[in-house]
């Protein structure tokens, strides 16, 4: 087997929606629906395209600024995304319940479909001892794979659900809002895990005024307002 397996994590098809409505309710409070200035096919943009105008970005930087209780905003605005990461990264995400929903690729039932080989971990830090017991670990897996599809023995299952490696990378489809996005940002930026400071970059890079509301830039990080 040659070297391979360099994931670490992938994010795609990225899908975001209901800044019209959410501009529509954050201005509600103070009826001012007539200083509103955001609107399709403004600004040069074309009709599909969605435009934030300065009043109404001032105004979500504000009410950001203000706290969570006035930032109402942001959990009217949603994000729909696939995320390919290892399952050790899972662990960690899957402490983000409240606002979040997620389907996955099922490991219990699809763990036999395909044979195991490296570019189904993350393993780009192991050194060379390490990446030797993952190859072995590799071979045992495919071993008893083979067994269980020969024979349709479920020890031989037992054996690829409990020898499987938290490195294993599984894919999900998530859903959820910018304010569960900004937690994510302010609690997870700068972390050891590499996984975490690309998926903090690419949602700032990638979801469309993220980093103006919370006015964000690389150097000094997030605006400190009231997190």
């Amino acid at each position: 087997m040659g070297r391979m397996g360099k994931l670490v994590i992938k994010v795609e098809n990225i899908e975001v929606w209901g800044f019209k409505h959410a501009i529509r309710g954050m201005r509600n409070p103070l009826n001012s629906w007539d200083k509103s200035d955001s609107g399709y096919g403004i600004d040069g943009e074309d009709e599909d395209t969605f435009v934030v105008g300065k009043n109404d970005l001032g105004l979500m930087q504000r009410l950001y600024k203000a706290g969570s209780e006035h930032r109402k905003y942001l959990r009217q605005i949603f994000v729909s995304i696939d995320i390919t990461a290892p399952l050790y990264w899972w662990k960690e995400f899957d402490t983000y319940k409240i606002g979040t929903v997620a389907n996955s690729c099922s490991t219990m039932h699809t763990i036999h479909k395909k044979p195991f080989d490296f570019d189904d971990f993350s393993c780009e830090h192991l050194n060379e001892n390490s990446y030797l017991v993952l190859a072995r670990t590799i071979e045992e897996l495919n071993l008893n794979r083979a067994l269980y599809l020969q024979t349709k023995d479920k020890v031989y299952w037992w054996q690829m659900i409990q020898l499987l490696s938290t490195s294993y990378n599984q894919k999900r489809t998530v859903t959820m809002n910018y304010e569960n996005v900004v937690n994510i940002i302010h609690q997870r930026e700068n972390h050891k895990l590499d996984e975490w400071n690309i998926f903090c970059d690419t949602m700032l890079e990638n979801l469309p005024y993220l980093k103006e509301i919370i006015e964000y830039d690389k150097t000094n990080g997030c605006s400190k307002g009231n997190r």
